[in-house]
């Protein structure tokens, strides 16, 4: 499979920057991980060892201390951490710069932005509620305006890099008497020795087991004003809709990674693997299955490097971004799916890799909108 960042016009820099970012994977990362399963979250100075080899905010200009690369750097950072089985989701990390980058004031770029490159401050997004999922509408976290700060009240639940959160773009309520997405406003908050602010345990799930998932808790958290993403309130609802195609294409791009580190990986052991006298690929079942998967896989790529050709160029349009997350990752679920199958009773054995890929890919389906949301949204533009 070629990967964009394999594509005819790359260029020397990105092949060194891909072979700088597999070599840290691999030594920093691949080894610790049945420690970072066990423990439900990454060491802290997995971070600040990620900043200082360039990972994080590689697509974001170097005046503010990112990379000053394109999505295409984005691209290659997910697909090592997903071909090596590492579950960081460095893109959440990422994605919430670049809210700061599209709606925040200068200020807030040179404070926040050169702190997260260098993994000092780690990034999260807050969305989700206990009773609000896909529907932002319907959440409970409230901003009340006092003074020159906003008092936060309510939680947050299934929040990626909730452990080690320092900067979390929360979504709130700052007028519960309006309806639709001018209720809704974005607000940043440092989390350090904030009092009110409260981190719940690593939510024990059915996998990405390494990356920590918590529910954060507000009681009258106090916050500055200042920290209000954009230039006033009721404008969250229209930057998570602007923003969204990133995170939903960067999950294309990981489930992509998946569907062929999936098949690459059964194909290796369908040819091992010996039964009835012959080695599983002899089977006209098994070769006529991956035949199935690999064009698949490769059809998922033609249509993932097109996506971020236009992303790239300011011309993906929602829809599309929608269409590519709901189905590159339905792709993916079937892919791994039935390579799974192919291992027999190893595939369901914790420790083989294609039972960690089966069941870390299936969140990719709920997550950042889940498949059945994008649908709908899809059918809008019919």
């Amino acid at each position: 499979m070629i990967s964009l960042a394999e594509a005819p016009r790359t260029t020397d820099a990105l092949r060194a920057f891909r072979s700088t970012i597999r070599a840290f994977v691999q030594t920093e990362f691949e080894p610790h991980q049945d420690r970072w399963r066990e423990q439900r979250f990454p060491d802290p100075d997995a971070w600040t060892k990620a900043g200082a080899v360039g990972m994080l905010l590689s697509d974001v200009p170097a005046e503010y201390g990112g990379g000053g690369g394109t999505f295409v750097h984005e691209t290659v950072v997910v697909e090592e951490l997903t071909r090596a089985g590492v579950p960081l989701h460095s893109f959440i990390h990422d994605n919430v710069a670049h809210y700061i980058l599209a709606y925040g004031s200068e200020a807030q770029k040179r404070n926040w932005l050169p702190r997260m490159a260098r993994g000092e401050l780690v990034g999260a997004i807050a969305m989700s509620e206990p009773t609000a999922g896909s529907d932002l509408q319907g959440i409970r976290t409230t901003a009340r305006r006092d003074g020159d700060h906003y008092v936060i009240s309510g939680s947050k639940m299934f929040i990626t890099n909730g452990w080690h959160a320092g900067l979390v773009c929360l979504v709130v309520k700052t007028d519960p008497k309006a309806t639709g997405p001018k209720a809704i406003s974005l607000i940043m908050v440092e989390t350090r020795d904030l009092p009110g602010y409260r981190v719940g345990r690593p939510l024990e799930k059915v996998g990405m087991h390494a990356q920590d998932t918590c529910e954060l808790f507000f009681d009258n958290v106090r916050v500055p004003a200042s920290n209000l993403l954009g230039p006033a309130e009721g404008r969250g609802g229209f930057q998570i809709m602007e923003k969204m195609n990133y995170e939903r294409l960067a999950i294309g791009v990981a489930a992509v990674a998946t569907a062929e580190r999936a098949v690459a990986v059964t194909t290796k052991y369908v040819k091992e693997r010996r039964a009835f006298g012959n080695a599983l690929i002899d089977f006209q079942n098994t070769r006529f299955k991956l035949a199935e998967c690999k064009t698949e896989a490769h059809i998922a790529r033609v249509f993932l490097n097109d996506c971020v050709e236009r992303f790239i160029a300011g011309q993906l349009d929602t829809f599309t971004a929608a269409m590519a997350k709901y189905w590159l990752t339905d792709c993916e679920c079937r892919i791994v799916d039935q390579c799974l199958q192919f291992h027999g009773g190893y595939g369901f054995m914790a420790d083989y890799p294609i039972a960690r890929m089966w069941t870390d890919s299936r969140v990719h389906r709920i997550y950042a909108g889940s498949n059945e949301i994008l649908k709908e949204m899809i059918a809008s533009s019919l």
